[in-house]
């Protein structure tokens, strides 16, 4: 691997050093954590990825074509850390993009998202003479393919993975066939996970996946999102269960209902919606109407006080005339969602929409994008403003300077005094806002 390599000596042994870069979601982050445990068990050192290491992995990311170019980017930089380090690309850029990756001299392996389950094998196998390129094809896994152990580093909050796969083939989006179609984890596995990490104090939980609303609909028996949630609920010590990104046809009145038996889910909801227009929602080849969607919002504000409600929204899709652009933020200011991700249109080859006509310029992008951030700073102003004089509960997480820093249920960022406040859960009041945070005093 290089005579110049740095090593760790621990006890009399040389260990091997492995750096990592994650980019993108969570699932990534979750798999990364669970790629680390999987190197220390074989006794290698983590560290920085800023540091010099003997093997660098980077966890690449394939949404958006800037996500293709950070992952490139990443990759080329690791090489100039060390040029003697095994660098590693792995994951769903290497699924979609493998012929790309392959032509930079940087990249030693090329690994594709399956290849996490046994990385250090292959590593261990490899022999740097030339380049090697192994990507399974996701298509044909069928089931949920486990990750070993997974130890978290944070104190308060951890990321579950429940879920791989998605079925939707959006017309934007390549993830269907850069993760494969859907696959749910073993419900007991993932009870019997955070039941261990909570033991360790952490008492928040986000579940977390590629499309959790198919959570359970690949089982031959029927389990549901709503099945999985009760067990947890049940679990001594977990005080929060948090949903990551949901579909809104999921959100039923009988789902709604169901979701009231959860007393530890949170009061905060990301509906992935992407556009405020039906013409454009059905270029998207997105199964829902405004009006449907308008539906599910009024159905968890009804039964969720001071809830909050997040989305994803995409600007400048192909054929998204002024008009089409009008209707959606119309319909952005009447829901007033409690904070807004805008994303501007980005062409992936080998999708539908790459093939359609009317691409919508970078500079009208742009442009639609800067409307829609500033509406949605605008809304986020207001929500907050809107909880002052109220009382919640905060999981204070940090401590910077003369306060401590933590969440509420509905996911507004609060800061207060106190002693000792990390990783414990106070009521709070709400007194003051500024810029995108509260701050409050404990009660």
């Amino acid at each position: 691997m290089g005579k110049d390599n740095k090593n760790v000596e621990l006890k009399g042994e040389i260990m091997k050093t492995v750096a990592f870069c994650t980019l993108g979601c969570k699932v990534n982050q979750y798999e990364t954590n669970a790629m680390i445990q999987q190197f220390i068990k074989r006794n290698y050192s983590i560290v920085s990825f800023n540091e010099k290491a003997d093997i660098y992995i980077i966890n690449t990311c394939t949404v958006t074509n800037m996500s293709d170019r950070k992952s490139r980017q990443m990759l080329r930089r690791a090489r100039t850390l060390n040029n003697n380090a095994i660098i590693v690309a792995i994951g769903c850029y290497a699924e979609v993009g493998k012929e790309d990756l392959l032509k930079i001299n940087e990249i030693d392996l090329v690994l594709g998202n399956n290849e996490k389950a046994n990385i250090v094998d292959i590593l261990e196998q490899y022999e740097d003479i030339k380049k090697m390129c192994i990507v399974s094809d996701v298509n044909l896994q069928k089931e949920y393919m486990e990750l070993g152990i997974t130890t978290y580093t944070e104190k308060t909050r951890a990321f579950i993975k429940i879920q791989d796969g998605c079925n939707n083939f959006c017309s934007y989006c390549l993830i269907p066939y850069a993760r494969g179609r859907i696959r749910s984890r073993n419900p007991e596995k993932i009870i019997a996970e955070v039941s261990e990490i909570v033991n360790k104090g952490i008492k928040e939980i986000v579940l977390t996946g590629i499309n959790i609303s198919f959570y359970g609909k690949d089982f031959k028996e029927k389990i549901t999102l709503i099945d999985l949630l009760i067990e947890l609920n049940k679990i001594d010590g977990l005080e929060r269960i948090r949903l990551g990104s949901i579909e809104p046809n999921l959100i039923t009145e009988e789902f709604a209902d169901d979701l009231l038996k959860i007393d530890k889910l949170c009061n905060h909801f990301h509906l992935s919606l992407q556009s405020g227009c039906d013409e454009t929602l059905k270029r998207m080849n997105r199964k829902y109407t405004i009006e449907e969607f308008k539906e599910v919002v009024e159905r968890l504000r009804k039964r969720f006080k001071n809830v909050a409600l997040t989305t994803d929204i995409i600007v400048g899709f192909p054929g998204e005339t002024e008009e089409e652009f009008n209707k959606t933020f119309d319909f952005l200011k009447e829901i007033k969602f409690s904070k807004m991700h805008i994303f501007r249109y980005s062409v992936r080859n080998g999708t539908v929409a790459a093939k359609m006509p009317n691409q919508v310029p970078e500079e009208t992008k742009e442009e639609r994008s800067r409307i829609l951030i500033q509406l949605s700073n605008k809304n986020e102003d207001e929500f907050i403003n809107n909880m002052i004089g109220k009382e919640e509960k905060v999981l204070f997480e940090e401590q910077i300077g003369e306060f401590y820093r933590g969440h509420t249920t509905n996911y507004i960022v609060v800061n207060a005094k106190g002693v000792n406040l990390e990783n414990d859960i106070k009521t709070v009041k709400i007194t003051k806002q500024e810029k995108e945070e509260a701050y409050g005093e404990i009660l």
